[in-house]
């Protein structure tokens, strides 16, 4: 799908992604609120230029962005008629579960069992409970994503055949700009280059393994089919970005809003997020960390994904994404 006037906007005086006209290379770019697009290729000088390789040196990249962006002789191009891609390609994906406090209750009642003694009311007494002890413990839970999972933020989702519960699950993710490794809450967000809208598609159905509920959950099964991580449209500067734990955060199906909560309800913020997957793993420039879902998912609904749906996402200055669910053909 081509991106509509309406998606391009964003805070700041420009944004990353990938782009490539209908029949080329895609290639990192420039872009501005006023729609107008910059090739990165010839003017960084790189063999091989990525949005990611631009992360590899943000600290040196940022100032020549900035300068790029304010300069009219340079060789602009209309935005319209490229294609957007995904804006990065990254190596590593984490992503939080069960952080944002009113969606977790949701589901905790929607998944009560029907021999639950409890009333809706004490089911979600309990568990807002339970969230305030995770959050006072400091105990995110976070697990880990497939690149191969990443499309454009203007692509048809294919819906595999045996995905029973397809769902929507729209997140802000942090972009990493800098290797990250055991890093302090107060440090984590030097870490962090910009921001980007995710949808995070989950297969409900295949959450729970049926064969052995030991075995706990299978995000491989349930969040990792092709396509499944619409990505963008655009990197957000983090320096372009207030306040990341106070953006709003919307989803829409078929122009009915579905998802419309705020980051603030996060149990979790960025800067914890962060902190908390370097004290185990090494956080890489493009890495992407999910933070999480808020209420108002499919299943909340008892409406889930079917061929044909249209699903509208926006974050406060992030810009918009709008992708098509398509069946998968025989």
């Amino acid at each position: 799908m081509k991106p509509a006037a309406a998606s391009v906007p964003f805070t700041g005086p420009f944004a990353l992604g990938t782009l490539s006209a209908s029949d080329g290379v895609p290639f990192p770019a420039l872009v501005t609120p006023d729609g107008r697009a910059l090739d990165l290729r010839a003017v960084l000088g790189e063999r091989q230029p990525t949005t990611r390789a631009l992360l590899e040196d943000w600290a040196g990249t940022l100032p020549r962005l900035h300068a790029l962006a304010g300069d009219d002789t340079a060789a602009w191009q209309p935005l319209e008629g490229l294609r957007v891609h995904a804006p990065i390609e990254p190596r590593q994906i984490f992503q939080s579960g069960a952080n944002y406090r009113q969606h977790v209750i949701d589901l905790e009642v929607a998944h009560r069992s029907p021999d639950d003694p409890r009333s809706v009311e004490e089911a979600r007494a309990e568990i807002a409970a339970v969230m305030d002890r995770r959050a006072a413990e400091d105990l995110p839970y976070v697990f880990i994503g497939l690149p191969s999972a990443i499309t454009g933020p203007y692509d048809d989702v294919v819906l595999p055949g045996w995905a029973e519960q397809p769902d929507w699950e729209l997140e802000l993710a942090a972009v990493i700009g800098r290797t990250a490794h055991r890093v302090s809450v107060e440090e984590a967000l030097e870490h962090v280059a910009g921001y980007a809208i995710a949808n995070d598609l989950t297969d409900r159905a295949g959450v729970f393994r049926r064969d052995m509920k030991a075995i706990g959950t299978d995000w491989l099964r349930s969040k990792n089919a092709p396509g499944f991580t619409p990505l963008g449209p655009w990197i957000v500067p983090a320096g372009s970005v207030a306040d990341p734990g106070d953006l709003r955060v919307t989803l829409k199906l078929n122009g009915e809003t579905m998802q419309d909560e705020f980051t603030k309800d996060m149990l979790f913020g960025v800067a914890r997020l962060v902190s908390y997957i370097s004290q185990t793993a090494r956080l890489l420039p493009g890495d992407l960390v999910l933070t999480g879902s808020p209420a108002g998912n499919g299943i909340h609904w008892g409406r889930l994904l079917c061929d044909g749906d249209v699903m509208e996402a926006s974050i406060t200055g992030l810009g918009t994404q709008r992708t098509r669910c398509a069946g998968e053909s025989e």
